[in-house]
């Protein structure tokens, strides 16, 4: 991605219930795909009270896809392979008021900004949706996104619940996909087994985890996080991407 291109928003840089994840969880490693009522993932237009998968010879027409899911469940990694493998998928660059860390490049993982920045963007409208996480503020830039979308190029935005729900607000024809953990107990593993940050952090992270698992009912798809490549696989699949894999019927 050319980091760029998508600066000038910036100001000249040079605009974020202990519910079970629904549904049986293959023990095989096979990924799971569920259509959530009343959502259905075929372009242009979702179908209300249709849940039907239609796989078609005609190409439908860009939109924006969000992959969302609570902390843990892996979005980064099946991000990063998505871009490894496709790089034709424009992921979007979120803005941030956090400090970088060790290896972030400004423009690559985030575009680091002041607060009066961020405040500056929010103002004005050039922010798609934004939220507040750990005393930090994190923005998804508006124009690059419909840029891209225009240009027909395939978009993916990686963001948490609360954006999700921001962008279904601004772009009701965006497809939101929702990524689970195979189960409960695998969530509280891959948490706790970072290694990386103390125990009340850990507990403020599932029980966070815990609402956004409850809100999974609010996303057009869902998938089970069982395989990395199957994820990738199908994820491609639903933005109409080659490569992607339909899931079977």
């Amino acid at each position: 991605m050319a980091a760029t291109a998508d600066e000038a928003l910036l100001g000249g840089r040079g605009g974020l219930s202990t519910a079970a994840v629904s549904g049986a969880r293959p023990p095989d490693g096979s990924i799971s795909l569920a259509v959530n009522a009343g959502r259905s993932p075929s372009p242009p237009q979702p179908l209300r009270g249709d849940t039907r998968m239609e796989w078609g010879a005609q190409r439908p027409r860009r939109r924006l896809t969000v992959l969302s899911g609570p902390s843990g469940v892996g979005k980064s990694t099946v991000v990063a392979e998505i871009r490894r493998a496709h790089p034709q998928v424009w992921l979007s660059v979120s803005v941030t008021t956090r400090a970088p860390r060790p290896g972030e490049t400004d423009g690559v993982e985030y575009f680091f900004v002041e607060d009066a920045e961020f405040d500056r963007l929010a103002a004005g409208g050039d922010l798609l949706e934004w939220a507040e996480f750990a005393g930090n503020r994190y923005g998804t830039p508006r124009r690059p996104v419909q840029e891209r979308l225009a240009a027909g190029v395939p978009t993916l935005l990686e963001i948490d619940l609360q954006g999700a729900r921001q962008v279904r607000a601004a772009m009701t024809d965006a497809l939101l996909v929702f990524l689970a953990p195979p189960s409960w107990d695998e969530l509280v593993r891959r948490l706790s087994g970072r290694g990386t940050e103390p125990p009340e952090v850990i507990e403020r992270r599932l029980a966070a985890a815990r609402v956004e698992l409850a809100a999974e009912k609010e996303f057009d798809i869902t998938l089970v996080n069982t395989s990395v490549r199957n994820v990738c696989r199908e994820l491609l699949a639903l933005m109409s991407v080659a490569g992607g894999t339909a899931p079977e019927r």
